[in-house]
């Protein structure tokens, strides 16, 4: 899974096999390890009684939680994210974006893309 944080938005992308664990399992989790022992956890979990996608931060960890019904259909079709905005209580809102990862269009050397979603572009013939 990757993360991605700029301004007041969090993005992440899953693999397939994140995708399935997700539908299947409830929760899929990663972490980056700093020197000094430090680690950042980041997780996303599809809950039941969730209505729309929420985000925490507490002690070192990136909670993002989805609901399931959402993304469990999200899982089983084409669509590529699931998207939410929550209000930050101050006017401003956290934009929260999650999404299926595609492989590259152009190969890149010492990646491994073979738990990727094919490019949707990857066919289309140029004009």
């Amino acid at each position: 899974m990757k993360l991605r944080i700029r301004d007041n938005s969090i993005r992440l992308r899953l693999t397939r096999g994140e995708v399935d664990r997700l539908a299947g399992e409830g929760r899929v989790t990663s972490t980056v390890a700093f020197p000094g022992g430090a680690r950042l956890e980041y997780a996303v979990e599809s809950a039941a009684d969730a209505t729309q996608p929420d985000a925490r931060y507490e002690h070192d960890r990136v909670q993002v939680t989805l609901p399931r019904a959402e993304v469990r259909d999200w899982a089983g079709s084409d669509r590529v994210s699931i998207a939410g905005e929550q209000p930050l209580g101050d006017g401003d809102a956290l934009k929260i974006l999650v999404e299926k990862d595609f492989a590259c269009l152009a190969p890149r050397p010492g990646e491994d893309e073979s738990d990727m979603f094919p490019h949707p572009l990857k066919d289309v013939e140029s004009c």
